[in-house]
């Protein structure tokens, strides 16, 4: 067993030295098969080899794919800030592109979630996001039409909590989140310039003034090679 270990981490090591030197982020490994055969190990110790590059955040797969080199990842701390917020504070430059600019009626979950009738209508903002020029996530946001008027007719690449409180006086205080794992379908993966069914971060959040009003229901897709969360929790007393 101590043998197989160390066989792991050589490869292991070898792995962090070749993707060190210059590989470019998804590019595809060799098969673990061919991994087994050119270092004369069996196929388990090369999957506990990838498994700690995967853990680590070097690599990631894609069932029936293979194994990819990982982009740079992300930190992303749940607080509630912008994706320009978070982007300039690590010293990247964010920026978007509008895909979808629309009223839509709010039917029974954004209804829910925006506390209006079903039957009110919304504002519907699909935007791709980057950073430094790559593509990081899609957000969808939905916004209370009475709150903003005329901001559909004028969205534009600026952070919309930013026009939020310059243009109509309205500031995010709090907001109720979710987080669940997920992967990229064809159509996001396209969007995301990442593979298909690559793994992915689905995340809701319904987000307040200090009136506790709704202000905006969102749904963003980011990509799991290029983020991660991290979060500080307490014991509880």
């Amino acid at each position: 067993m101590a043998e197989q270990h160390t066989k792991s981490e050589r490869l292991r090591q070898h792995l962090v030295d070749v993707i060190d030197q210059g590989l470019e982020p998804h590019t595809k490994l060799p098969a673990e098969r061919d991994l087994a055969v050119e270092f004369d190990v069996s196929r388990l110790t090369v999957r506990r080899a990838l498994d700690r590059l995967e853990h680590d955040g070097l690599v990631y797969r894609v069932q029936g794919a293979g194994t990819f080199v990982a982009a740079p990842r992300i930190t992303k701390s749940v607080e509630l800030t912008s994706f320009s917020e978070d982007m300039r504070a690590r010293g990247l430059v964010p920026g978007s592109t509008i895909l979808v600019s629309e009223t839509i009626p709010a039917g029974v979950k954004l209804g829910a979630r925006l506390r209006m009738s079903p039957s009110a209508e919304v504002f519907h903002i699909r935007r791709a996001r980057t950073a430094d020029g790559e593509p990081m996530a899609l957000e969808d946001s939905y916004l209370n039409p009475l709150l903003f008027p005329g901001l559909i007719d004028n969205v534009g690449t600026e952070s919309l909590y930013k026009i939020m409180e310059d243009d109509y006086g309205l500031r995010l205080e709090w907001a109720e989140q979710s987080i669940r794992a997920s992967v990229l379908d064809p159509d996001q993966a396209r969007l995301l310039d990442a593979p298909p069914f690559s793994p992915a971060f689905f995340v809701e959040r319904t987000s307040y003034d200090a009136r506790d009003i709704a202000i905006e229901y969102a749904e963003s897709t980011y990509r799991g090679d290029r983020y991660h969360y991290e979060l500080e929790i307490r014991r509880a007393r």
